[in-house]
């Protein structure tokens, strides 16, 4: 198998077993070095990923771990084995990186200069196995064309990355956003792809989960209008209103109506209802998906003010924020 010049891979993970074994699988053999750096995990993860061979950076304990930081020491540990690396592809060790994507990718980069990121599309590996995966599938569908922002997988030009010094070490959720936001003020172009990129497994088949899920969303959403929020950029604006409409709005006039005239307090209430089936005549997609994402959508807001509500809270405190893990 040829390997792809000046091409590296980061991988970060967590307690991920099985899945990480097979994102490492997937790229080993293609990539001219992978790294993979490891947040305290407690299983096998960096026992097995040293025996495929892949350099491995375990994270300091002492400090607060965080995807942005993992990445971080990934691709300047990647700079120093490899100094002709001109392409870093990142990808969560929970998913595993489709045949061909990396060839693709790297020929858009080389063809494209102004370009200075390129992501495909991530698919769940498992979307019948719960409501929440399903979602998730959804969720990451992405139009091909130039983007404003991507996710966790994705590849990026090195000298863009460098030139913006990388992701927010501090960030504990929306650090792709946030780097987006940086990258693009230095003139680069994001672009996604038709093309498949990642097998995701969310491996969520409780209510919980997708509740610490999308509560992390909104802390990504309050910490990102508070870094960006300012025109002409607005980052996270309109995502940081909707919630607190939506969440607070009906509710508190609901409470304001109740001593005078329950019935129609009761009626403000079923603005929720109204919001389902809004979204459900304007979504794309079969009816039971259309069903499935209009309800949580709604559903949403409420975790996204908690988010929204710990992110103040830390600001408030001047206190380190925590990681908000759902697995």
């Amino acid at each position: 198998m040829t390997r792809l010049a000046h091409v590296g891979v980061v991988a970060i993970g967590r307690n991920e077993g099985e899945r990480l074994r097979r994102c490492l699988e997937s790229v080993r053999h293609l990539a001219d070095q992978v790294v993979y750096v490891d947040s305290g995990s407690t299983d096998h993860s960096v026992s097995m990923a040293r025996k495929l061979g892949v350099e491995c950076i375990e994270l300091d304990l002492s400090i607060p771990f965080t995807a942005a930081r993992a990445r971080n020491a990934g691709w300047r540990r990647l700079l120093e084995l490899a100094p002709e690396i001109r392409w870093v592809q990142f990808v969560d060790g929970d998913c595993e990186v489709v045949t061909g994507w990396l060839e693709q990718a790297q020929e858009f980069l080389a063809a494209h200069p102004k370009a200075a990121a390129v992501c495909g599309q991530r698919r769940e590996r498992h979307p019948e196995r719960s409501v929440y995966n399903q979602l998730c599938h959804l969720e990451w569908a992405k139009p091909p064309g130039l983007l404003k922002s991507f996710g966790g997988d994705v590849m990026l030009r090195r000298e863009a990355l460098e030139q913006v010094g990388g992701y927010r070490d501090d960030l504990i959720a929306g650090e792709e956003p946030e780097l987006s936001v940086r990258i693009r003020s230095q003139g680069w172009e994001l672009h996604a792809l038709p093309a498949e990129m990642t097998l995701h497994d969310a491996a969520m088949t409780r209510f919980r989960q997708w509740w610490l899920r999308i509560v992390r969303s909104g802390y990504a959403y309050a910490a990102g209008r508070h870094l960006h929020g300012g025109p002409p950029e607005r980052h996270c604006v309109r995502e940081t209103w909707r919630t607190w409409v939506w969440a607070l709005g009906p509710p508190a006039m609901a409470a304001a109506l109740w001593p005078w005239m329950s019935i129609w307090a009761l009626l403000v209430l079923g603005v929720y209802p109204l919001q389902v089936l809004r979204l459900y005549l304007r979504l794309p997609g079969p009816p039971r998906d259309r069903r499935l994402q209009a309800t949580f959508h709604t559903l949403g807001r409420f975790p996204e003010l908690v988010g929204h509500l710990q992110f103040w809270r830390d600001q408030m405190l001047g206190r380190r924020a925590r990681l908000i893990e759902y697995k």
